[in-house]
Parts: structure tokens; sequence; C-alpha cells
């Protein structure tokens, strides 16, 4: 025997299976579905009821039904198949009506029919999302791990930043008892549909995660791409706002707004609205060497610290700056046991025109630079992965907070390098200098290594190199770091700063051997001489002449222009 539920359900589907044949007349009816599911639908008489009616040849294209069925107002809308396949193929209409197959819905006839177009609209859709995380991340989308969850969340979100009248009516997908029947629903269908995009190599599964792939990125960092991403944005926003006109929306969200009050008096509509749609990037991760961490990852400076360094809330903790004129920066450290713990974090802050015109103005025709803090630390935190993963040693990165552009670190103790180049010109003896200079021929090699990687540091400075207590040698700040840049501007701006560091008055021979030393190492490593050779030119001398002695300048550049004379060694 039918419980009360299963016959108002039974009565619900005939009356709109009924209405539906009369407004299709002769022609095939495709499928007809029902937003929502009954419960969901019949759980609040205030709502709307809406219906998507697809028909083969149907003329005219699209009309709309306003009817009332047992006090509830029910929105049909009639669709020829040829206009609804098109929007679900290619957002002909900026997925206003395919739209209803991205959230729960019931079928009512040709349930295999409107799986199909559901699996094809959020493949579309999924690819659509690849596309904004490759170009809004440029440099860190590769390290993105991916969980399905977020092409869900994001699908929604997108529609309501378009237009937030939506949210009226999505705001029953927010209660726990109608996502938990539903949600899980909805998932499966991204699930399959990232199945399809595995099989042509768009994405790579892995332990759960979604990983973009590299031949797929490179696609679509291209022109024609970053094109047609905003005109997708900008005709959805179009259709979206257009068809909000008609009585279906406009009914829908004056009645769902009655709702809307109703849930703004409970105590946690916030925090579920948050908690399921608002907050999309929970569900994008980036590497540290402390495991995946999300970008809606969020922390205070103190509690962050703790976590990090495993401490526990009665441990005292001492917080101070340690530099930084375009970040901030600070040192944490911790006693514990007699043993100081000790992390570094940065800040990045964007780069105001005040602050960072004279830097540019500097560098003007020779070197840009990354400005916005989003951009400095995506960078920071790809390089350090790529170069650790390559047996480089960096401090590794051990927390880091999107949201609030905060990368916790960890310290490396040791010596700056331009104390070491302050030492080979006070050298008391031949012995002490030569050992000084056999690291500047190491760091040579080291940089060799890395332009050999493809990568190039941007912000070569003696002082972003640590010599620690095992003579390794760490490379630091990598927040102008980039694949494929201009390895010249490393060579010269490592050589030139290192003239810099060289106490006034020494003697020239002091620059040139230091000079040598270095492109030593650097061709020994496979650096080419063309690079070196090139950082003689005006275009990057006339950067450092403003800080580095003309002598030393002229020294250094000449050694860089004779650099094919230099007897290196295998390597």
């Amino acid at each position: 025997m039918l419980s009360q539920q299963e016959t108002l359900n039974q009565k619900l589907a005939g009356w709109i299976l009924s209405f539906c044949r009369s407004i299709a007349g002769s022609s095939h009816i495709t499928a007809v579905c029902m937003g929502g599911t009954y419960e969901l639908q019949l759980l609040e008489k205030k709502t709307t009821l809406e219906v998507l009616l697809i028909i083969r040849g149907f003329q005219p294209r699209l009309i709309s039904h306003l009817r009332s069925w047992e006090g509830k107002s029910v929105v049909i809308v009639a669709v020829d198949e040829w206009v609804f396949k098109r929007d679900v193929d290619r957002g002909f209409l900026g997925e206003a009506l395919a739209g209803l197959l991205i959230f729960p819905y019931t079928a009512l006839t040709n349930p295999n029919y409107l799986h199909a177009q559901e699996i094809k609209l959020k493949k579309r859709l999924i690819s659509e999302l690849l596309q904004n995380l490759i170009l809004e991340f440029s440099t860190m989308h590769l390290d993105m791990c991916i969980k399905p969850e977020y092409f869900m969340y994001e699908a929604i979100m997108s529609r309501v930043r378009l237009f937030p009248p939506l949210i009226y009516g999505f705001l029953f997908f927010s209660q726990e008892k109608a996502w938990k029947t539903s949600g899980n629903t909805v998932l499966q269908g991204y699930l399959k549909a990232l199945k399809h995009l595995e099989k042509e190599k768009a994405i790579i599964f892995s332990d759960g995660y979604v990983n973009i792939a590299k031949e797929f990125a490179d696609k679509i960092r291209s022109r024609k791409f970053q094109f047609t991403s905003l005109f997708r944005s900008a005709q959805r926003a179009l259709f979206l706002s257009v068809l909000g006109i008609v009585p279906r929306m406009l009914d829908s969200f004056s009645q769902n707004r009655d709702i809307y009050h109703h849930f703004r008096r409970t105590r946690d509509l916030e925090s579920r609205i948050i908690r399921q749609f608002e907050s999309p990037q929970k569900y994008l991760f980036v590497p540290t060497a402390r495991g995946l961490v999300s970008l809606a990852e969020r922390g205070d400076i103190k509690t962050v610290s703790r976590k990090v360094l495993s401490l526990a809330n009665d441990v005292p903790i001492e917080i101070s700056e340690v530099g930084g004129v375009l970040n901030d920066v600070y040192l944490v450290r911790a006693g514990v046991y007699g043993e100081e713990k000790k992390v570094v974090i940065k800040r990045f802050k964007d780069w105001s025109s005040f602050k960072w015109f004279p830097l540019t103005l500097w560098t003007v025709g020779t070197r840009a630079f990354a400005v916005s803090g989003k951009a400095r630390l995506e960078r920071e935190c790809t390089i350090n992965q790529f170069l650790g993963e390559k047996g480089l040693h960096i401090p590794r990165i051990l927390y880091v907070s999107h949201r609030d552009r905060l990368v916790f670190m960890e310290y490396v103790e040791g010596e700056n390098l331009s104390k070491i180049i302050k030492k080979i010109a006070t050298a008391k003896s031949a012995g002490e200098r030569r050992k000084h200079l056999r690291l500047i021929r190491r760091v040579g090699r080291k940089l060799a290594k890395v332009h050999r990687l493809g990568i190039a540091l941007g912000d070569t400075k003696p002082q972003n190199i640590i010599i620690d207590k095992h003579g390794e040698i760490f490379l630091m700040d990598f927040e102008q770091a980039s694949r494929g840049g201009d390895a010249v501007w490393d060579v010269a701006e490592f050589l030139y700063y290192m003239g810099h560091d060289l106490p006034p008055l020494t003697n020239t021979n002091i620059a040139e051997t230091v000079a040598g030393e270095f492109a030593k190492g650097y061709l020994e490593a496979g650096g080419k001489a063309e690079v070196v050779k090139k950082a003689s030119a005006p275009k990057y001398t006339k950067v450092f002449s403003v800080f580095t002695p003309p002598l030393v300048m002229l020294t250094i550049s000449n050694v860089c222009r004779k650099v094919d004379k230099l007897k290196v060694q295998a390597w």
C-alpha cells in the first residue's frame, strides 16, 4: 500500500505530465524533469515548482506557463529539443535552461536522455572551470590537487555570483537534510564527467584528487582560450539576466524570498550557506612539506605557528619582525626543553603604485616584476616545490594561507653569502680566501643547475643565498621566479650585487677573481656562456650602476664579456 507521501508524489507527477501533453499537442515529448526532488518541493508550500519540458520540433522555440497546483505555483518551461541541446553543448542560452541539470532534479520521463545530457553539460562546465583555474593560477595550476566537489560547488556559486537573485531558489539545497538526499546524486554526475575528461587526457586522477594535465594546460593558456573564457562568463550573465524577466523567475524569486527571510531568522543560516556554497576553494589544495593545504585555509600567525611547530598552548612564543620592505617578514621563536624552534613567516602584500614605482623605474626596459601579492605567493610556493623535488636545498614550506597571503617556511640556520663575499676581500690568508672562492664557484654551479631546469629565479642577490653549518647552499626567495624567465638577469644581479657587497676601496682584482670563479662554476655545470656574456650589456649594467662602484662594474662586465677565455674543468 502506498504511503501518503508516495500518493502525493504520483498525484503531482500525473498532473504535471498531463499538462505537458496538452502543451506539446501532437509533437513528441523528449523528456520532462522537475527541479529538486518531490520531498524538497512539497516540503514548503510557498516554493515555486519548476518543470522543464523538452519537445522535439516545438514551435514557438521557448515559452513558459504559470499554473497552480493545490496552492503551489508551478512554472512549466517548454523548449524545443534543438535549442535545449545547444544550451547543453555550447551554452546557447548561457545554461539558463540546461542549468536545471546542474542541481538535484527529478526525471518524470526519459531519465536516460536527461542523464546523458547532464553528463555532457557537466563535462563542459568542468572543462571551463579548469580553464579558469589555469588562467587565474598561472604558475600554480599544475601543482593543484582538486577534490571533485570543487566543480559541483563552483558551478553553483559561479551562477549565484553572476545573478545573485538565484540564491533565493537555492537556499533549500543548503539544508543538511535536503543536501544529504540529493547532493550525492549531483556529485555522481561530475564524477562520471571527470572520467570522460581523464580518457581525453585533460586531467589525471591521483589518490582521489584531480590534477590538471600539462598538455591540456598548455593548450588553454593560449590567447584564444582566454578570450573564450571571458566571453562565456559574459554570455551566461546576459542570458540569466534577460531570462530573469520572464514570469517563471520573477515568481520564483518573489515567493522564495519569503523563505529566505524565514531562514535568515535561524542562527546557522550564514554558516550553512558559506559551508555549502561560498567556499568552493576549500576543495582546492596545494602541496607543502607537511602535506596538502586548502586554499580556503585561514588562521592567525600565533595559532598556525603553534600548529606548525607542534607546540602546546602553554608554550610561550616570541614573534619579531626581521625586515622586509615590500613584504612583512616575521621570525617566530619558541623554547621547548632547552631547544629553540623557529619558523619564518612572509606576508605577501600588494605593492601599491607608490611602493613599486621606483623599482619599475629603476629597471625599466630590463626587468618586469610580479606586483600582486597573490601572484608572488603563487611563484614562491610553486618554484619552491619544484626545486625541492629536483633535489636543490631550499627552505621547506610548512603551511600556506592563500586567503591571508601568508607562507610559513622552515628557518635555515646559516651564514648569508653577502657576508662571505666581504670575507673574501678581508681574508688574512690565501688559504682562507681560496676556501671562500671555492664556495662562490659552487654557487655558480648551483645557479646553472637551476637554469638547466628551465627556471629563472628573478632575485639572485647574494643575501638570498644561505650557507648552512654543513656547507650546503640554500636558495631563498622565489616570489619573482618563473619558468623560462630571464637567466641573464639572474647572472647580472648576482655579479653586480656581489660587487656592491665588496667593501669600499677593495682592489678590483678581487672583484675580477670572484666574478671569474662564479662564471667558471656556472659554465662547468652546463650554464651557457652566452648567458654570462649578455650580462655585460648596458641593458643590465645600467640597472646596477646606481649602487655598485664604476670601476667594479667595469671589471665585472669585462669578465662577462671575455667569458669564452675562462679555463673551466669538466664537472
